[in-house]
């Protein structure tokens, strides 16, 4: 294949962001604007983290934010005689001016998109191949399949009345099984509600995410959460929360502690747009670099935060762009592209815990499904838009097309495991639905190590209640 032209990639469509693709050819000066202070991943090429700090950049300064030597007016309004003369406040890393200008918003022009493959799933730069065995590529493409094979079924299964509440991970698939691929299994998880293909690659038992979702009593959490509220000790996943943004500061004290006992692992804290939108995303970013925690921040830039698109959530070059105003390393890149994803996960990785400090990726990609099953997306966002991301920016289409190139993959074997993988799916489905929901003795256990009195005096009385008008409940579906 014909090396790529510098403008073969089109310009990302991606919403909420200005942006270009990074792609540079040999010699070429490195795109963007020169850096103080630049924090390349060596053994990925071309592709960096955004350093931080920033440089100082404004409107009529030199291109690093230095006067311009050149001019003579400008050297004597910039002459030092002493070192009292430059600024010593403690909080920042400057030198004065004597002319009044704000700093602008767009000091880097458009973060790039980092990727790896097209499309078409060509390498589009052989250098940033992963060579991931034939094997581990089959791993990502089935966990992704599987995932979305799971997800039409729990989906239709809320529509009849199933269960109570669904939510889908159409689209952005890639995002959590590319990142999963990139981790250690002992690394720990904290997700928000779109992750599960995170615990689909670690092998987590179907049997497991439809007993959580019936909340039956093979239910981990024993039937308390609502659907895809999912957690597990085993897989290190942290059982998954409503509110919106809690689990980014929890994750931080999880990465803090695993520094102070030098667990040579990494916690990783999934959220989306929306949810870097809350004030415990602040409050997360700015200890993880204070403290020098090995966190990994993984934002899902999906393009609305349930009903409301990025135009209307910020106005700064989406989220990425935060992070070294707080001090953190931080990339984009395309969602879309499982081997993009792995790369900036596994050099994160590897950084977060030789150095002991945090990183912010920013996964561009697009939600096609609705953002649950409460909610209508036709009322926001017409159907030609989310054809448009199904039919041509797939991640599970574009990883197929890579395996297919090498002969990896055909027709066949297509239509085998789509027929395998629906029998899987449909197997757990009917044993899930077959099982009883756990006992409702068990709503008082689990708060306290020992129950104290007045808990125990109220499930005493939910027992008297129940042997009373026992009639009046479907208790026949309990154990």
């Amino acid at each position: 294949m014909d090396s790529p032209s510098l403008r073969e990639l089109q310009q990302p469509l991606l919403a909420g962001v200005g942006c270009v693709s990074p792609i540079q050819k040999p010699g070429e000066p490195q795109m963007g604007p020169p850096f103080r202070e630049t924090a390349f991943a060596e053994s990925l090429g071309g592709w960096h983290f955004l350093p931080s700090p920033l440089p100082s950049v404004s409107a009529g300064l030199g291109e690093l934010g230095t006067p311009d030597l050149e001019d003579p007016q400008r050297q004597e309004q910039q002459h030092f005689p002493s070192l009292d003369d430059k600024p010593q406040f403690p909080g920042a890393s400057a030198e004065f001016i004597d002319k009044l200008e704000f700093i602008q918003p767009n000091v880097i022009s458009g973060i790039p998109v980092y990727r790896v493959m097209d499309r078409q799933g060509q390498i589009i730069n052989p250098s940033e191949d992963p060579h991931l065995p034939q094997e581990k590529v089959l791993k990502l493409y089935r966990s992704m399949t599987l995932l979305n094979t799971m997800d039409r079924i729990l989906y239709e299964s809320q529509r009849q009345g199933r269960i109570s509440f669904y939510m889908t991970n159409y689209g952005e698939e890639g995002t959590h099984v590319g990142s999963a691929a990139a981790l250690d299994n002992t690394d720990l998880v904290f997700g928000q509600y779109r992750e599960a293909g995170v615990l689909m690659y670690r092998d987590y038992p179907l049997e497991l995410f439809m007993a959580q979702c019936y909340g039956n009593v093979s239910d981990l959490g024993k039937g308390r959460q609502m659907p895809v509220h999912y957690g597990c000790r085993e897989r290190h996943f942290v059982t998954i929360s409503s509110p919106l943004a809690t689990q980014i500061p929890q994750a931080v004290g999880a990465a803090y502690a695993a520094k102070r006992a030098n667990a040579n692992r990494v916690v990783i804290c999934y959220f989306g747009e929306g949810a870097a939108s809350e004030g415990d995303a602040h409050a997360g970013f700015n200890f993880a670099a204070t403290l020098e925690c090995p966190i990994i921040f993984f934002c899902r830039n999906n393009g609305y935060a349930i009903s409301t698109p990025t135009s209307e959530q910020y106005r700064g070059d989406g989220i990425a762009a935060r992070g070294p105003g707080y001090g953190i390393l931080s990339i984009r890149v395309d969602g879309n592209d499982v081997f993009a994803v792995y790369n900036a996960t596994k050099e994160a990785r590897r950084r977060a815990v030789a150095e002991n400090q945090p990183f912010l990726i920013e996964a561009m990609t697009y939600r096609i499904g609705h953002h649950s099953t409460s909610d209508d997306s036709s009322a926001y966002r017409s159907v030609d838009e989310v054809n448009y991301w199904d039919k041509q920016d797939h991640p599970i289409s574009r990883l197929r097309h890579y395996l297919q190139s090498r002969g990896w993959w055909d027709d066949e074997q297509e239509k085998a495991w789509r027929k395998q993988s629906r029998k899987k799916v449909m197997e757990a489905f009917e044993q899930a639905e077959r099982k009883p929901k756990p006992s409702p003795s068990l709503l008082f256990s689990d708060v306290y190590q020992e129950m104290p009195t007045q808990l125990r005096k109220q499930q005493e009385a939910l027992a008297r209640h129940l042997q009373t008008y026992g009639e009046h409940y479907p208790l026949d579906h309990f154990e």
